[in-house]
């Protein structure tokens, strides 16, 4: 006969003891009304966000050249203020996230998760959205959850490694779910991207602080997809060779993406290593400099989050041009370069929507619209190499289900594809990079709920 470890007593448990313990309610009541905080600044931020990105658009409207003077003057001065105790605010926020959910030391926690560097993070990323910035707000926001959390766990005596990292991965999930609107895409993000880093289960306290941020959003914003509903359908046959051709391209570009962000920052090619380090504002302002007259020969479209071009692809109205996949790549790339704060995922869907359309002229029997949707959610999967995740995100912001099993399909081979250009994963490798000597998670836990 087997034998198993004794189980530790689970402070959260469904027993009756546990269920009215008074230590396992006041953790429940902390984690939900630390995941309504989430939710709130979650909205708060979007708003600030998109109004920051519209002052960008009134002022380049009136002239496309005013970005030569404010995209490289916003990447300088973010370059600048980023420097020393504030690096932990520059890029997506999320490898500070899963870097601190595996190292248990407070001062490494407090160094990258504070509240002043969440209130910077979310400042600074309103600085980069204002200067045209190709960036998104979903990391930023993981990393202010995190920080939000971890601020409330730790004033209510919850600082132990264990119980530290429950709040910290229900501050992030709970972020992505309030970003997106999207609650079950926060779930799975947390399972597969946050938990998998820290090896625990994930426990169903943590499951509702999750739905809780998630249902915040929805009963503030309303429970809508962001791109509408796309009532698009894939047929058997020549349909499903869209699936192979959006896996592939856009797994094999997003594996491409992620590949050069991880050597640039190892410092390589070396050249590039030495002008980064030695010159950080300098070449900030010739990566802003490079957005700019990328944006001015596309007619502004690679500047921002990307949403808007995304969902004309989507609805066939008014869309980018040909071209907008690869330049909106660009964007992306020379915006994480920089150094900046901001995020990944919502350039991501807009670069593999240019890159379905591009698709979309080999196969003519098939509805445009679901070969756009494979493409942004599988160079969403190439990228991070989270393919669960990317597909839910992108059936909750469409509003699709009728496309579940070509997405999953699509999202697996991306997921493959990429991990031949860039065995490991983006998020994974620069929090391996924060803290390269990373400890083991905490095993002494109490059973999860």
């Amino acid at each position: 006969m087997a034998f198993s470890a004794p189980t530790p007593p689970d402070p959260d448990g469904d027993g009756p003891a546990q269920l009215w313990s008074r230590e396992a309610w006041k953790r429940r009541l902390a984690l939900w009304g630390g995941a309504i905080a989430v939710a709130l600044a979650a909205i708060v931020f979007a708003k600030i966000g998109d109004a920051a990105f519209e002052v960008f658009l009134k002022v380049t409207g009136h002239s496309p050249w005013w970005a030569l003077l404010l995209t490289p003057a916003t990447f300088a001065a973010l370059a600048w203020a980023t420097r020393g105790g504030l690096a932990a605010t520059r890029g997506s926020g999320i490898p500070q996230v899963i870097a601190s959910l595996r190292i248990g030391r407070d001062e490494f926690r407090a160094a990258q998760l504070s509240l002043k560097v969440s209130a910077l993070k979310l400042l600074l990323t309103v600085v980069s959205l204002l200067g045209g910035a190709s960036v998104g707000r979903e990391g930023p926001t993981v990393h202010v959850g995190a920080g939000i959390m971890h601020a409330i766990g730790r004033r209510l005596g919850y600082s132990d490694p264990y119980q530290a990292s429950r709040f910290l991965l229900a501050g992030g999930a709970a972020g992505i779910a309030a970003a997106f609107n999207t609650p079950l895409a926060g779930v799975v993000f947390a399972i597969e991207e946050l938990s998998g880093a820290f090896e625990q289960r994930f426990s169903g306290t943590l499951l509702t602080a999750v739905i809780v941020g998630g249902v915040v959003s929805m009963g503030l914003l309303g429970d809508y997809a962001y791109f509408g509903h796309i009532a698009a359908r894939l047929p058997l046959g020549q349909g499903w060779l869209a699936i192979l051709a959006c896996g592939v391209l856009c797994g094999v570009l997003g594996g491409l993406f992620s590949r050069i962000v991880i050597a640039a920052a190892d410092g390589r090619p070396r050249w590039l290593g030495r002008m980064r380090g030695r010159h950080p504002v300098w070449f900030s302002t010739g990566c802003g400099l490079a957005l700019a007259l990328l944006g001015i020969a596309l007619g502004g479209s690679v500047f921002g989050t990307g949403y808007e071009q995304a969902q004309a692809l989507l609805v066939r109205h008014d869309a980018p041009g040909a071209e907008f996949g690869i330049a909106k790549f660009a964007a992306n790339l020379v915006s994480y370069l920089a150094g900046i704060p901001g995020g990944l995922f919502s350039p991501a869907l807009a670069v593999g929507a240019g890159l379905g359309d591009n698709l979309t002229g080999l196969f003519p029997g098939v509805d445009p619209s679901a070969i756009v949707l494979l493409g942004m959610c599988a160079y969403l999967a190439g990228v991070t190499q989270a393919p669960l995740t990317s597909a839910v995100i992108s059936m909750e912001l469409t509003d699709n289900h009728e496309l579940l099993l070509p997405i999953l399909a699509t999202v697996l081979i991306a997921r493959a594809c990429s991990s031949l250009c860039c065995p490991t994963p983006i998020y994974k490798a620069l929090a391996q990079r924060l803290a390269p000597r990373l400890q083991p998670p905490p095993t002494t836990k109490p059973a999860d709920d």
